[in-house]
Protein backbone atom coordinates (compact mmCIF):
# COMPACT_ATOMS: atom_id res chain seq x y z
CA UNK A 1 0.00 0.00 0.00
CA UNK A 2 1.21 3.34 -0.66
CA UNK A 3 0.77 5.59 2.35
CA UNK A 4 1.82 9.21 1.01
CA UNK A 5 -0.73 11.34 1.11
CA UNK A 6 -1.22 13.54 -2.06
CA UNK A 7 -0.46 17.40 -0.88
CA UNK A 8 -1.70 20.25 -2.83
CA UNK A 9 1.27 22.07 -4.23
CA UNK A 10 1.17 25.02 -1.91
CA UNK A 11 1.56 28.66 -2.50
CA UNK A 12 5.93 28.68 -1.67
CA UNK A 13 6.79 30.05 1.63
CA UNK A 14 10.55 30.54 2.65
CA UNK A 15 10.69 27.36 5.93
CA UNK A 16 11.11 28.72 8.83
CA UNK A 17 14.96 28.80 10.22
CA UNK A 18 14.76 25.83 12.71
CA UNK A 19 16.34 23.06 10.99
CA UNK A 20 14.27 19.39 11.95
CA UNK A 21 15.74 15.83 11.22
CA UNK A 22 13.37 12.76 11.23
CA UNK A 23 14.73 9.77 11.59
CA UNK A 24 12.77 6.56 10.09
CA UNK A 25 10.88 5.15 12.92
CA UNK A 26 11.92 1.79 14.92
CA UNK A 27 9.10 -1.08 14.22
CA UNK A 28 7.90 -2.58 17.33
CA UNK A 29 4.97 -4.59 16.15
CA UNK A 30 4.75 -7.94 16.66
CA UNK A 31 4.05 -8.89 13.03
CA UNK A 32 6.61 -6.87 11.03
CA UNK A 33 6.22 -8.45 7.57
CA UNK A 34 2.33 -7.23 7.39
CA UNK A 35 -0.23 -4.62 8.23
CA UNK A 36 -2.82 -7.04 8.01
CA UNK A 37 -5.32 -8.73 5.94
CA UNK A 38 -8.30 -9.34 4.04
CA UNK A 39 -10.91 -12.14 5.15
CA UNK A 40 -13.15 -13.44 1.78
CA UNK A 41 -16.19 -14.01 2.09
CA UNK A 42 -15.82 -17.45 0.75
CA UNK A 43 -12.38 -18.21 2.33
CA UNK A 44 -8.92 -17.43 1.75
CA UNK A 45 -7.28 -14.77 2.70
CA UNK A 46 -5.08 -11.78 0.63
CA UNK A 47 -2.32 -9.63 3.36
CA UNK A 48 -1.65 -5.88 3.30
CA UNK A 49 1.43 -4.69 3.43
CA UNK A 50 3.72 -1.62 3.04
CA UNK A 51 4.95 -0.63 -0.56
CA UNK A 52 9.06 -0.94 0.11
CA UNK A 53 7.74 -3.07 3.22
CA UNK A 54 9.42 -0.51 5.90
CA UNK A 55 6.89 1.17 7.82
CA UNK A 56 9.08 2.40 10.54
CA UNK A 57 10.28 4.73 7.17
CA UNK A 58 6.82 5.32 5.46
CA UNK A 59 5.79 6.83 9.16
CA UNK A 60 8.69 8.87 9.32
CA UNK A 61 8.76 10.37 5.72
CA UNK A 62 4.82 10.96 6.12
CA UNK A 63 5.64 13.15 9.70
CA UNK A 64 8.56 14.72 7.52
CA UNK A 65 6.11 15.61 4.47
CA UNK A 66 3.30 16.82 6.23
CA UNK A 67 6.01 18.98 8.28
CA UNK A 68 7.57 20.39 5.11
CA UNK A 69 4.17 20.79 3.74
CA UNK A 70 2.44 23.35 6.82
CA UNK A 71 4.25 22.02 9.89
CA UNK A 72 3.09 24.25 13.11
CA UNK A 73 1.01 27.29 12.40
CA UNK A 74 0.72 25.98 8.66
CA UNK A 75 4.15 27.29 7.62
CA UNK A 76 6.92 25.04 5.79
CA UNK A 77 9.15 23.87 7.81
CA UNK A 78 12.98 22.61 6.61
CA UNK A 79 12.71 19.30 7.71
CA UNK A 80 14.88 16.30 6.43
CA UNK A 81 14.50 12.33 6.86
CA UNK A 82 17.90 10.84 7.99
CA UNK A 83 19.43 9.13 10.68
CA UNK A 84 20.92 11.44 12.87
CA UNK A 85 24.85 11.28 13.09
CA UNK A 86 27.39 12.64 15.51
CA UNK A 87 27.87 15.97 13.42
CA UNK A 88 23.98 16.58 12.63
CA UNK A 89 23.18 20.12 12.10
CA UNK A 90 19.61 19.90 13.38
CA UNK A 91 18.03 21.88 15.77
CA UNK A 92 15.43 18.78 16.84
CA UNK A 93 15.45 15.55 16.03
CA UNK A 94 12.74 13.71 15.82
CA UNK A 95 12.55 9.33 16.66
CA UNK A 96 9.40 7.15 16.98
CA UNK A 97 8.35 3.86 17.90
CA UNK A 98 5.77 1.65 16.06
CA UNK A 99 3.70 -0.36 18.39
CA UNK A 100 0.49 -1.47 16.46
CA UNK A 101 -0.04 -0.19 12.60
CA UNK A 102 -2.44 -2.78 11.18
CA UNK A 103 -5.50 -2.58 8.31
CA UNK A 104 -8.22 -5.52 7.85
CA UNK A 105 -10.81 -5.95 5.81
CA UNK A 106 -13.57 -8.73 6.47
CA UNK A 107 -15.93 -9.56 3.72
CA UNK A 108 -19.45 -10.23 4.36
CA UNK A 109 -22.43 -10.91 2.33
CA UNK A 110 -23.06 -7.41 0.26
CA UNK A 111 -20.04 -5.54 2.08
CA UNK A 112 -16.81 -5.57 3.41
CA UNK A 113 -15.95 -4.37 7.18
CA UNK A 114 -12.18 -2.28 6.64
CA UNK A 115 -11.08 -1.19 9.82
CA UNK A 116 -7.61 0.49 10.69
CA UNK A 117 -5.10 1.25 14.08
CA UNK A 118 -2.23 2.97 14.81
CA UNK A 119 -0.43 3.39 18.31
CA UNK A 120 3.06 5.57 18.15
CA UNK A 121 5.61 6.66 20.40
CA UNK A 122 7.20 10.12 19.20
CA UNK A 123 10.12 11.58 20.77
CA UNK A 124 11.78 15.04 20.39
CA UNK A 125 15.06 15.69 20.94
CA UNK A 126 16.03 18.81 21.01
CA UNK A 127 19.85 19.57 20.01
CA UNK A 128 20.28 23.17 21.99
CA UNK A 129 18.97 22.42 25.86
CA UNK A 130 19.40 18.61 25.15
CA UNK A 131 15.79 18.00 26.45
CA UNK A 132 13.24 16.04 24.81
CA UNK A 133 9.44 15.35 24.52
CA UNK A 134 7.84 12.35 24.07
CA UNK A 135 4.18 12.15 22.79
CA UNK A 136 1.77 8.65 22.42
CA UNK A 137 -0.35 8.98 19.85
CA UNK A 138 -3.17 6.43 18.84
CA UNK A 139 -6.29 5.90 16.83
CA UNK A 140 -8.31 4.11 14.72
CA UNK A 141 -10.94 4.24 11.95
CA UNK A 142 -13.76 1.93 10.68
CA UNK A 143 -15.83 1.91 7.01
CA UNK A 144 -17.80 -0.48 5.74
CA UNK A 145 -18.00 -0.51 1.45
CA UNK A 146 -20.32 -2.54 -0.48
CA UNK A 147 -17.74 -3.51 -3.60
CA UNK A 148 -14.35 -3.69 -1.62
CA UNK A 149 -11.13 -2.47 -3.74
CA UNK A 150 -7.40 -2.31 -2.32
CA UNK A 151 -7.59 1.68 -2.75
CA UNK A 152 -10.72 1.67 0.16
CA UNK A 153 -8.67 0.15 2.53
CA UNK A 154 -5.16 2.23 1.14
CA UNK A 155 -7.23 5.19 1.87
CA UNK A 156 -8.50 4.37 5.09
CA UNK A 157 -4.95 3.29 6.14
CA UNK A 158 -3.65 6.87 5.11
CA UNK A 159 -6.28 8.59 6.57
CA UNK A 160 -5.67 6.86 10.16
CA UNK A 161 -1.78 7.75 10.14
CA UNK A 162 -2.06 11.46 8.94
CA UNK A 163 -5.27 11.69 11.67
CA UNK A 164 -1.91 10.52 14.15
CA UNK A 165 0.18 12.46 12.49
CA UNK A 166 -1.97 15.86 13.43
CA UNK A 167 -2.89 14.88 16.59
CA UNK A 168 1.04 14.76 17.36
CA UNK A 169 1.29 18.73 15.88
CA UNK A 170 -1.50 19.94 17.60
CA UNK A 171 -0.44 18.30 21.28
CA UNK A 172 3.38 20.37 20.54
CA UNK A 173 4.59 23.30 19.48
CA UNK A 174 8.15 25.14 18.66
CA UNK A 175 9.52 27.71 20.36
CA UNK A 176 13.42 28.96 20.73
CA UNK A 177 14.45 25.98 18.32
CA UNK A 178 13.02 23.28 20.48
CA UNK A 179 9.97 20.76 20.43
CA UNK A 180 7.80 21.65 23.70
CA UNK A 181 4.25 20.30 24.78
CA UNK A 182 1.63 22.97 23.34
CA UNK A 183 0.03 25.48 25.94
CA UNK A 184 -3.53 25.31 25.04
Amino acid sequence: MDLQQKVPTAQYVEPEPVKILVEPFDDRRLEKTRLGMRTHLWGGVTYFQVAGERPGEVVAQALADRLKTRGWRDRSWNVRMARAGPTTDADIIISGQIFEFTAGAKSRVFSTVLSTSLKLVITARNVGDRTSTMRSVEGAQHNTVIWFSDDDIQTLTAATLQDGIERYIVDTAIEQRALRPSRQ
